[in-house]
């Protein structure tokens, strides 16, 4: 895995050459760039779960997820809370780990993408409050709230754009997103997710935390193949929206 610093290294190498290159300086971004991004890991990883629940292999679906998803601990987690995890998950990273570095590249180049994967690293690892890390987890993760507002919201609107494109109900997207993307914890995370579970007709929730959609059935093995769908069209709408037109030498 690509550390934060061979981000940022590799972006400040990358700046100053580019502006030794001037208008060819595309030539670099484009695979620096592809470093700070995770979808392929990301929908890889998604897809594995709803491989496993699909085969009705619940503990293996649960490792996966805690492996590669979630923090929470999956161990009591029934398959559709397993399958709701690994949607919320997706959507949430959908932003985080795709939209955000694209959003950052399109306002300051890939020194900013580096400094926001830099963040949003630094707050993954320290966020979690424990006391040895209470102050650096504090600061990491308001940055990376800062940093997300954007990015969450875009990432809910192209998925609110995409559900027809994904065969499924925008409508009902819509409502969810406008009813519950306030009532997570985190201020940004709620957006995509509460789009996602409205556009697949399903409840995602988090025990003693939030329902999203709560009038929505539970999730099914099959949800997840639908929702990432709906992921790959939602960056159908965002990525050239975020990159076509975008910085110039």
């Amino acid at each position: 895995m690509v550390g934060a610093r061979d981000w940022a290294a590799g972006a400040a190498v990358a700046y100053a050459v580019g502006r030794a290159l001037g208008g060819w300086h595309w030539l670099l971004d484009a695979p620096l760039l592809k470093t700070l991004l995770a979808r392929k890991a990301l929908f890889d990883a998604v897809g594995e779960v709803g491989a496993a629940l699909r085969a009705g292999d619940l503990p293996a679906a649960r490792r996966l997820t805690a492996w590669h998803l979630v923090s929470r601990d999956t161990a009591q987690l029934s398959a559709a809370e397993i399958a709701g995890a690994a949607i919320e998950s997706l959507a949430e990273n959908l932003s985080d780990s795709v939209v955000a570095p694209l959003l950052a590249y399109r306002a300051g180049g890939l020194p900013l993408a580096a400094l926001y994967r830099y963040a949003n690293t630094a707050d993954a690892m320290w966020g979690y409050r424990t006391p040895e890390l209470e102050h650096a987890g504090k600061v990491a993760a308001r940055t990376d709230d800062l940093l997300n507002l954007a990015p969450a919201r875009l990432t809910a609107v192209c998925a609110l754009l995409a559900t027809p494109l994904a065969g499924l109900s925008g409508a009902v997207a819509h409502r969810a997103w406008r009813r519950d993307a306030r009532t997570t914890d985190s201020p940004n995370a709620g957006h995509p997710m509460s789009a996602f579970a409205g556009a697949l007709g399903i409840r995602l929730t988090k025990r003693g935390q939030y329902a999203l959609n709560a009038g929505g059935r539970d999730p099914e093995p099959g949800d997840v193949d639908r929702a990432l769908r709906l992921a790959r069209w939602t960056l159908a709408l965002a990525v050239p929206a975020l990159l076509i037109g975008g910085r110039r030498a």
